[in-house]
């Protein structure tokens, strides 16, 4: 006996082979979660038993419900007769895709070099067949641009190059899809690491030239800037000026002063 759900009904019907009284004359069902069963009564007077389904049935829960139905006659003593009704649960599409974590959070160097494997999300369906084939998507065109991601496997690999200094944290929205098309969502948080990729870039901001060879000691020559992209100890800048010259750099303004 298959039951899919809903308010379904099947009939049953004892045969005897007596008649009048000593015919079959009532039914029971044995107690139970999910069915009732309603004894009616035919226009020939014959006794049927009407097995409707009371409460909702739930696979994942429970795949399969045996039933005891007794028969009944009028007889003295009343005989009885037995059967097991073996139900089977079939599957509806009623649970969607379950990721493994809401959020996944991932780091990586931002020198990773193409077809690295940044992270593999997971999800899992508590359906069967089709109901319970999960595939993936990403669900923004820019992060298509920058990452391959397997519909089958959930594998997040790089197809382009992340750069720090563009962008140090990069979310990548993730769908799964059953085969009946219900849905769930998780995020990918991908923090890129700096590395030491960039130097030291010299600004020149004012630059006093040609100096009269009577400038006093202490005469500002020219004002500089230094920047480097890095972040952190990457991105932290000593300068120096050649040695034995007549000038010396004021480091907290980078200025360049002449020097007895």
């Amino acid at each position: 006996l298959f039951f899919s759900g809903g308010d379904e009904t099947r009939i049953y019907e004892a045969h005897d082979a007596d008649i009048a009284r000593n015919s079959v004359q009532s039914y029971t069902l044995q107690d139970n979660e999910h069915f009732i069963l309603n004894v009616l009564t035919r226009e020939n007077g014959r006794k049927y038993g009407e097995l409707v389904l009371n409460k909702e049935l739930d696979r994942e829960q429970q795949k399969e419900v045996t039933l005891i139905l007794t028969a009944v006659d009028g007889g003295t003593p009343p005989r009885s007769g037995t059967v097991a009704i073996h139900v089977t649960v079939l599957d509806a599409n009623d649970n969607a895709p379950v990721f493994s974590q809401a959020v996944y959070k991932v780091s990586l160097p931002e020198n990773a070099p193409v077809d690295t494997v940044v992270v593999t999300v997971s999800a899992t369906d508590a359906d069967e067949g089709q109901n319970g084939e999960v595939t993936y998507d990403h669900l923004s065109e820019i992060v298509r641009q920058l990452f391959f991601l397997d519909t089958v496997s959930g594998e997040i690999k790089l197809k382009g190059l992340v750069d720090f200094e563009e962008e140090s944290s990069v979310e990548l929205p993730i769908q799964a899809k059953d085969g009946q098309g219900l849905a769930s969502h998780c995020t990918v948080i991908l923090h890129v690491i700096d590395i030491n990729d960039n130097p030291p870039i010299i600004v020149i901001n004012s630059l006093n030239s040609p100096i009269p060879e009577n400038a006093f000691p202490g005469t500002e020559v020219g004002i500089i800037n230094v920047q480097d992209r890095d972040s952190e100890n990457n991105g932290q800048v000593r300068c120096s000026i050649q040695q034995n010259v007549p000038f010396k750099l004021v480091s907290a303004a980078l200025t360049i002063m002449t020097h007895t």
